[in-house]
């Protein structure tokens, strides 16, 4: 594996973390709802691990993360149609997806 797809598996290790850090033990749509600079923090985030994937495909397309189109296309809608992004998709994301590939980017970096 290249340094450069470390690093961005790396970087999404991060902000998966700093997600988690940011919501706390206590996982409260209404308030992740309620609060905007919550959101637009974890969104950022999104972003990132977004971005650090698509880097990743475009030096080794047959990485093993599930949903990886689905990661960039996520990207794309919160940087591109921002006024379209709606609240519940990004908690499913992070509720249902993100400890799923926190596991797979841990097992590629085999932490």
């Amino acid at each position: 594996m290249s340094d450069e797809i470390k690093k961005s598996l790396i970087d999404i290790l991060n902000s998966i973390n700093i997600i988690e850090e940011y919501l706390g033990a206590k996982r409260d749509f209404k308030e992740y709802e309620a609060n905007r600079q919550l959101r637009d923090a974890i969104e950022r985030r999104l972003e990132i691990i977004g971005e650090a994937t698509n880097r990743i495909l475009k030096i080794d397309s047959t990485i093993k993360i599930a949903h990886a189109r689905r990661i960039v296309d996520l990207r794309n809608k919160v940087i591109h149609a921002y006024d379209t992004v709606d609240h519940f998709t990004i908690w499913a994301v992070i509720i249902n997806d993100l400890p799923t590939l926190k596991n797979e980017v841990n097992e590629l970096l085999k932490f």
